[in-house]
């Protein structure tokens, strides 16, 4: 009985379903109104007929109705202000392979910090030498500035830079020195010494070594060949890029005569020339050729870099000032990108008489580490412009020092005496450490000093007065014994400098002793010139970590730097202790080289 009743329910099933399928749907068309207010164009649709396909298969078509928002096309990210400085990643859903109605600026999400690439050379402080082991400190002078204001860039910011963005002989040379009580010999620099307890170290001495070149008035300055090379690739798209870049190069165009002569370059992913050598007095047309710059594209530095050799050796000057200046935030990434070809070949345009200066704009990319080779290896100094104020420093107030070289292959040489003196460190110039041999070799480059300049190097000494140094004595060993007239004497170190003059294939030799009659034992005897930049070299080896700085700390400096501000025209030195105090500030809320992480050091 249960079997029929099971048989009867299957068979009225089949016959149920048999039904629906050969019942036709109906197609539900849309009013022809309806189709004309369709988006167009319409995706064509493939209809398959019932014969074609399984019934079961064919579904209802449904009316075309008008979407409620247009479909967008996703943009790159480029073409949104994600961030002032930084280029922010994208990361893109999957729609953003095709294209949704999704797809909108605001679906973007943007990275949860920004990409650092900023780049950084390695090195480490210089180490502490015995004078009976290695009497002799051999370096070229360095005139740079840029690290200083690119530190202050970033405490201004809220961070503490990484310790390989400070150089400490840059961030000293950043201020200028009254040296009036020097030495000149006949050259075009005077040299003065002072010695005076180190600020950080009870049984530490300081060498105070300060070169101040010749003043030249503007009027006095020979006709300049200026060629500015810039960069207007992508990644000079910010204000704090091409717009101060070109606010800063009208400051200049602005001091020039009718007889200098400007002419402007460009690169991104190829170069050209934008203003052919132009007389310096045209400024509405020099002005007019900037404001047509705008950023886009890839980096050709390489390509860039020899057509404004080119350019600057067609309005070749003969004996007045032949300069390259090259404004970039140096992320060179196409073309010639090898360092090492770009640095062969400006040493071979240098020997032309054309030199190559740089300056640095923006963050996030910035090639700290080129930028100071360029430069150095063109015979130029390197600069770094953060606000428009500091292009009114370099480009007008220190136009005479950035563009006219008084001194060049300019070597500094101190040999201390191991009767007087037991140890021996150069504080900063990590970078410009030469050979011995490589003091009277005129074929070894050295650094250039331009007109007004002034360098200040600085030794930290241990002297044989019974007080403990770095380094404990041999045990197995005796220390050598001096013997001998002048190692008798009270001479604690000899000086020597050697200089060529512009142009000039031979160099020519200064000499001076520095007796230990000269120490003055009270710091607070000692100069305005000699606290500040102690000072000054303090700050910049506590950025570094202050591995030879022990207790002496941000405070410290704050007043040994106050109570040796002297005269401050333009409130420099005034900033500086402003930046030191943040710095403290930043340092005590855990902000130390926030960002150190990202950056490239290599």
């Amino acid at each position: 009985m249960l079997k029929q009743l099971l048989t009867l329910v299957y068979t009225l099933l089949l016959v149920v379903l048999a039904g629906c399928m050969q019942t036709d749907v109906p197609e539900q068309t849309p009013p022809q109104t309806q189709q004309k207010e369709r988006i167009e164009p319409i995706p064509e649709v493939d209809v398959v007929s019932r014969e074609e396909q399984p019934a079961k298969a064919i579904k209802k078509q449904q009316p075309v109705e008008r979407l409620k928002e247009p479909v967008v096309r996703p943009r790159l990210h480029a073409e949104y202000d994600m961030s002032a400085d930084y280029s922010s990643a994208v990361t893109a859903s999957p729609a953003f392979n095709g294209y949704t109605a999704h797809s909108r600026p605001d679906s973007i999400r943007h990275a949860s910090e920004p990409v650092n690439r900023e780049n950084y050379a390695h090195y480490t402080d210089n180490p502490v030498k015995l004078v009976t082991e290695e009497p002799v400190s051999t370096f070229s002078i360095d005139v740079d500035t840029g690290a200083y204001a690119n530190a202050r860039r970033m405490i201004n910011s809220g961070h503490l830079p990484p310790q390989d963005a400070v150089r400490v002989e840059e961030f000293i040379n950043y201020f200028s020195y009254d040296y009036k009580n020097g030495d000149d010999q006949g050259s075009p620099f005077i040299v003065a010494r002072e010695l005076a307890p180190a600020p950080w170290h009870d049984d530490k001495y300081l060498l105070h070594i300060g070169i101040k070149a010749q003043d030249i008035t503007q009027e006095h300055m020979p006709n300049a060949n200026l060629v500015f090379l810039v960069d207007v690739s992508g990644s000079m798209k910010s204000a704090n890029k091409l717009g101060l870049l070109k606010s800063s190069l009208k400051l200049l165009t602005k001091r020039l005569s009718k007889d200098d002569r400007v002419s402007l370059v460009v690169y991104a992913g190829a170069s050209g020339v934008v203003l052919s050598p132009t007389p310096g007095n045209e400024t509405a047309t020099i002005d007019h050729a900037l404001e047509q710059l705008t950023a886009g594209g890839s980096t050709n530095g390489g390509a860039g870099i020899k057509l404004a050799y080119s350019i600057a050796e067609q309005a070749f000057i003969d004996g007045g000032i032949n300069r390259v200046i090259l404004a970039t935030d140096g992320d060179f990434n196409v073309g010639t990108v090898n360092h090492e070809q770009l640095i062969d070949l400006i040493e071979q345009k240098r020997q032309t008489g054309i030199s190559l200066s740089t300056l640095g704009f923006g963050r996030g990319n910035y090639n700290d580490h080129l930028m100071e080779q360029l430069a150095d290896k063109g015979n130029g100094n390197y600069a770094y412009i953060d606000t428009l104020n500091e292009a009114q420093k370099v480009l007008v107030d220190e136009m005479t020092s950035t563009l006219m070289t008084v001194a060049s292959d300019v070597k500094l040489q101190v040999e201390f005496n191991p009767q007087h003196v037991k140890e021996y460190r150069l504080v900063g110039f990590e970078n410009r450490h030469l050979n011995r041999e490589d003091f009277n070799n005129d074929n070894v480059d050295a650094g250039e000093i331009g007109a007004g300049h002034t360098v200040t190097a600085i030794y930290e000494l241990t002297l044989n007065n019974g007080k403990a140094g770095y380094v404990d004595p041999l045990r197995y060993q005796q220390e050598p014994v001096t013997t001998g007239t002048v190692a008798s004497s009270d001479e604690l170190a000899f000086l020597k400098v050697r200089y060529k003059q512009p142009g000039a294939n031979s160099s020519r030799l200064l000499t001076w002793p520095i007796r230990r009659t000269e120490i003055q034992q009270d710091i607070n005897m000692a100069s305005v010139n000699f606290r500040f930049a102690a000072a000054v070299a303090g700050f910049a080896q506590q950025l570094r970590g202050g591995k030879y700085t022990g207790e002496f700390g941000y405070k410290d400096t704050l007043e040994l730097a106050r109570g040796a501000r002297g005269d401050d025209p333009f409130g420099y030195r005034g900033e500086f202790l402003s930046l030191v105090n943040l710095a403290q500030s930043l340092s005590l809320s855990g902000t130390s080289q926030l960002d150190s992480i990202n950056y490239s050091q290599r």
